[in-house]
């Protein structure tokens, strides 16, 4: 795959791809933590909480789609702030809150691509920092947000009780 366009997302022309990608991305979670819900309503259940942050914040939504229409992957970011305690000028932040390829698209540059594209969005906000989450068995994941700039800024454990 070496051939894309990154692209606003159309909703709703764009939804059924979107909620393939929300399946897409629980089941390649799955490998790395077990508590990723595989049922048939994850992905419309989720994409019902999108729905309300995208009414709630200023957000962009980007798809990876081949020449031929295919879609790819997608990239959501959404614009937030951050606790009290941390200095003004960096408490306004964007989070890529969705980033998601389809196996075939992956090690092409769409990522990148739509990495670029939230880059972007945030720089025409005026926001200074750009967060992105992954699991911490997620390696590939990682490896690809630190080659993009992304440094570590902090890590949360877990206990079961």
């Amino acid at each position: 795959m070496s051939s894309f366009v990154i692209r606003p997302a159309e909703f709703p022309r764009d939804k059924p791809a979107a909620l393939a990608f929300i399946d897409g991305l629980q089941e390649w979670e799955y490998r790395f933590e077990k508590n990723r819900r595989l049922d048939s309503t994850v992905a419309a259940d989720h994409f019902a909480t999108l729905e309300k942050d995208f009414a709630a914040k200023p957000h962009a939504v980007y798809l990876a789609e081949a020449p031929d229409g295919t879609a790819l992957g997608w990239a959501v970011v959404l614009e937030q702030e951050d606790n009290i305690f941390v200095v003004e000028p960096e408490r306004r932040f964007v989070y890529i809150a969705e980033l998601y390829l389809v196996e075939a698209a992956r090690g092409a540059g769409a990522g990148r691509a739509l990495i670029a594209a939230c880059e972007d969005w945030a720089r025409s906000r005026g926001v200074k920092v750009l967060r992105i989450g992954v699991l911490s068995g997620n390696a590939r994941a990682h490896g690809v947000y630190r080659a993009a700039g992304f440094a570590d800024y902090a890590v949360e454990l877990r206990k079961y009780l």
